[in-house]
């Protein structure tokens, strides 16, 4: 029996377990979408900008371990979404774009808004797929899935001419490929159990591929914590995954993020082992390529990837195992644990103290607004063990890293590669995949106004998360830098920004608004924002520009005038 394109194409998301699509509707795939609406399957999500759809499925993909998908118009569409594609390409995390095309008689006219999306794209996505025959549209979705979530995940463009949408085709569903889970062999785990047997002061960094691994199946971070107990190995999750690993754990190392704080990192330097178990390795986490050196690793490195590409692309490590880091925990832990494991009960012991150290919940009030580290520990008090926090990309950031301790159970969702804009539409994804559960939003006075206008997509739907911005009037990392490299020049000019009423801001989309200006408004303010359960809330805090970070302040008041 022959069907639709669209038909074929909806009951084709369907088979992968697509149950929700984000767009900004255009005329080069309302083919598309006016199947989708008549079916009432997948569901479609209005967004209001192509760069929200896209970061609301790249979070969609994080919380379920398969590709979330968007679907934008060709041209000024793509080009908005394509922050989403850069983030998920960097961030290792699955996605599905689905492009509106021009008609494919029109392919190579310069047609309206017509674009080479393999050249476009070719830089930020695993596949450019177009599909120019009816028949190889189920084909086409289904290549794009597996291509998403298998080796290196990341996002694959599916390009749609407009005038496919209502062509027949009587090719059947292409089914979903099987999750292909590539497993260590026997020589790697003895090697990698010897080097970790003969360590005194191994450390071990944990990333992406594991929390890819940990969507798939809730075990494997309980597997984590078993294998750092019976090996004694501290436990250091990445930038930007600190969900990873509870932070309360006594063998939690230390958070390895951005500009790890001095103390914590030379400790972490005096390894004799580092292990990258799921950690890609970027200049983030290696701290701009200095630990691990690269390329040549200055101590032993053993790195666990499930994609055998990357491993020596930029390090040389002493092991590479093109493997899940869940199969490589569960080889280990198969292998029981050395006898001479608790020679390292000091590494793990003073590592953890130093972490319980800058985890302590104490700052500094500031003489021109809030610290923010005052509201993040008082927000910090209110989290429920499932809460799911979004973040945006800016130095008020640090504060969530320095003072919130996450817990098995709860999520962050950001930009790893530090997009702006990802806050919001993070928020709206997680309200709609968790429904009932807390969603906290931070976000910078910079990033609300590039995609804060989701906000209006959380009301649509019924998602009310608690927005918090940062208000210091300043892009506040740019002027970090500025200060920083060029502490002679002004640099205000530079960074400095008008902003509205955020409270105001809010109120106009239907959410309720609290505005924090002083620290004696803090508890009641937070509290208040937590007690509200029927709508969106927007904290709108007035916060110190002259505190940069949650770890460095300006040394002269008078450096912003």
């Amino acid at each position: 029996m022959k069907q639709t394109v669209a038909t074929v194409l909806a009951e084709s998301l369907e088979a992968h377990g697509v149950d929700r699509i984000f767009c900004v509707p255009g005329e080069s795939y309302v083919g598309l979408t006016s199947a989708l609406i008549e079916r009432g399957s997948p569901q479609l999500i209005l967004c209001r900008h192509e760069s929200g759809a896209g970061y609301m499925a790249q979070a969609d993909g994080e919380l379920t371990g398969r590709a979330g998908v968007a679907i934008v118009s060709r041209g000024p569409g793509v080009s908005n979404a394509m922050v989403a594609l850069h983030s998920a390409y960097h961030d290792a995390t699955p996605l599905v774009l689905l492009i509106g095309h021009v008609e494919r008689r029109d392919v190579g006219r310069l047609a309206l808004q017509e674009q080479n999306y393999a050249r476009l794209l070719s830089d930020i996505t695993k596949l450019v797929i177009e599909v120019i025959d009816p028949d190889q549209a189920s084909e086409a979705i289904a290549r794009a899935f597996h291509t998403a979530g298998s080796g290196t995940p990341g996002p694959v463009a599916v390009v749609l001419p407009e005038d496919i949408f209502d062509q027949q085709t009587g090719v059947g569903i292409d089914q979903p490929r099987a999750r292909y889970v590539a497993a260590p062999r026997e020589g790697d785990l003895d090697r990698l159990a010897e080097m970790l047997t003969a360590a005194e002061r191994p450390l071990v960094l944990v990333g992406g591929a594991l929390l890819s691994d940990a969507a798939h199946d809730e075990s494997v971070l309980g597997e984590l914590a078993r294998l750092a107990e019976q090996w004694m190995l501290p436990i250091s999750p990445t930038h930007r995954r600190p969900q990873l690993f509870d932070a309360t754990h006594p063998h939690y190392g230390g958070y390895m993020g951005i500009r790890v704080p001095r103390v914590q990192i030379e400790a972490m330097k005096r390894a004799d082992l580092i292990v990258a178990l799921g950690e890609r390795l970027t200049d983030t986490v290696s701290q701009a390529y200095t630990f691990p050196a690269a390329p040549q690793p200055q101590t032993p490195l053993v790195h666990i990837w499930p994609d055998a590409d990357e491993l020596g692309r930029v390090w040389r490590p002493d092991l590479g195992i093109p493997a899940s880091p869940a199969e490589v925990i569960r080889g280990l832990l198969r292998r029981g644990a050395p006898a001479a494991r608790e020679k390292r009960h000091e590494w793990v012991r003073n590592l953890h103290e130093i972490h319980v150290n800058l985890l302590e919940k104490t700052w500094e009030p500031a003489p021109d607004g809030v610290n923010f580290a005052d509201i993040v520990c008082e927000i910090d008090r209110h989290l429920a063990p499932d809460a799911t926090v979004t973040s945006d990309a800016g130095n008020f950031a640090s504060y969530i890293h320095r003072y919130i301790g996450f817990r098995p159970g709860q999520n962050l969702l950001s930009s790893v590669v530090g997009a702006m804009g990802s806050g919001m539409p993070m928020a709206v994804a997680a309200g709609l995949r968790r429904p009932g559960t807390q969603v906290v939003a931070f976000m910078g006075d910079g990033g609300t106004l590039m995609t804060g206008n989701e906000l209006a997509t959380a009301v649509q739907y019924g998602v009310n998360p608690i927005v918090i911005i940062a208000d210091n009037s300043m892009y506040g990392t740019i002027g970090m830098h500025s200060y920083m490299r060029y502490p002679e020049r002004p640099f205000m000019d530079g960074t400095r920004l008008t902003n509205p009423d955020f409270a105001a801001w809010g109120r106009s989309f239907g959410a309720e608004a609290i505005t924090i200006s002083d620290e004696s408004e803090v508890s009641a303010g937070v509290r208040r924002a937590f007690e509200v359960r029927d709508r969106p809330v927007v904290v709108h805090c007035r916060i110190s520009a002259l505190q940069m970070s949650a770890w460095l302040r300006y040394t002269e008041a008078d450096t912003l005038p």
